[in-house]
């Protein structure tokens, strides 16, 4: 079994009932998430052996994020305990031309204050099949960013595949911070994930399409998969391209590029969205299944776009689906029809 590594952090979801406004309401449901815990998750479910790696309180809270893992299959092993909050982050679900919302309250969390000490990355890494971090926890703290550096460095000399979801977040850091640390890093990474936002700002390469216009037309992407590849060494570069005709209906499909070939998915109507937070996480997760078991980079990206096609239709952060549910889907089975 390929045992897969993730790096990051857990945090508590804090979401209104449906589609109510967070000033409306006078409690909130509690749901686990975060970007690298999503993407083990999916692993998880899809019978890989699903490592995450983070700093968590030694309290009660702290452990209710550990059994949030556990419950799915992630092995917690390496989680180190210590240090004084869970990260928060309140999500308001949008409806219509209402967008969603997402207010962090993640300052100071036990894995932005983590030390190298916290973790033995030699360890860790050995006998890993596939390393996976996103923008994401690079941009919590100097900190993070500095574990992020070491787990890699510990992934190569493991000779480990290491995976990136690029993940640009405003709200955490400026586009010029996030160069400055992303790039550098991008010599660990063999497989490189990102939509066209992301592309541009951790890393300054600009699609020649215009996505706010939904134009997510393939010409446009190919010739900055080209440049990332060339510049960084990539193996693989891909890309979920999003048409957002509301916060409720999407377009889905996606783009993969392997240095010589590109090949794109067939395109999914999302409409209603139930909850796309974790969408991208979830097309990470399909892609590294898709990757260690398909043969052959369509056949990987057709099952990571439909297991994220899948994802918006579920409630919170991870994807709770099978193999089976998400190849039922990739070979042609959309109906939705109730299986008996």
């Amino acid at each position: 079994m390929s045992k897969i590594v993730t790096l990051g952090e857990i945090m508590l979801r804090l979401s209104p009932e449906g589609n109510k406004r967070f000033v409306q309401v006078d409690s909130f449901d509690a749901i686990w998430g975060g970007g690298e815990a999503n993407v083990a998750v999916s692993c998880a479910n899809y019978g890989l052996d699903a490592f995450f790696v983070t700093k968590l309180p030694a309290h009660e809270i702290g452990q209710a994020a550990v059994n949030a893992l556990r419950r799915y299959g992630v092995d917690t092993r390496y989680i180190a305990r210590g240090g004084d909050r869970v990260g928060i982050y309140y999500c308001e679900t949008g409806a219509s031309m209402r967008p969603s919302k997402v207010i962090y309250d993640r300052a100071h969390s036990s894995i932005a204050e983590a030390n190298p000490s916290d973790f033995d990355f030699d360890e860790i890494m050995k006998d890993a099949t596939w390393f996976h971090w996103s923008g994401i926890t690079p941009a919590i703290s100097d900190k993070a960013a500095e574990l992020t550096r070491l787990a890699c460095e510990a992934a190569k000399r493991h000779g480990v595949t290491v995976s990136v979801d690029l993940n640009f977040r405003k709200k955490l850091w400026t586009k010029e911070k996030a160069q400055s640390i992303m790039r550098p890093l991008m010599k660990y990474v063999d497989v490189c994930i990102g939509n066209e936002e992301d592309a541009e700002l951790c890393l300054g390469f600009k699609p020649d399409a215009d996505v706010e216009a939904g134009d997510t037309g393939a010409e446009g992407y190919k010739g900055i998969f080209k440049a990332m590849a060339k510049e960084f060494g990539f193996r693989y570069v891909a890309s979920t391209l999003r048409e957002s005709f509301s916060a409720t209906h999407n377009g889905w499909k996606a783009m993969i590029y392997d240095g010589k070939d590109f090949y794109e998915s067939k395109r999914y109507d999302i409409n209603p969205i139930v909850d796309r937070v974790g969408g991208g996480d979830s097309f990470s997760g399909g892609l590294i299944y898709g990757l260690l078991t398909k043969p052959t980079q369509g056949e990987a990206l057709e099952f990571a776009v439909a297991a994220s096609a899948l994802k918006q239709t579920i409630n919170g952060d991870f994807n709770l689906v099978s193999v089976e549910e998400v190849e039922a889907l990739a070979g042609g089975s959309a109906n939705g029809r109730v299986q008996r």
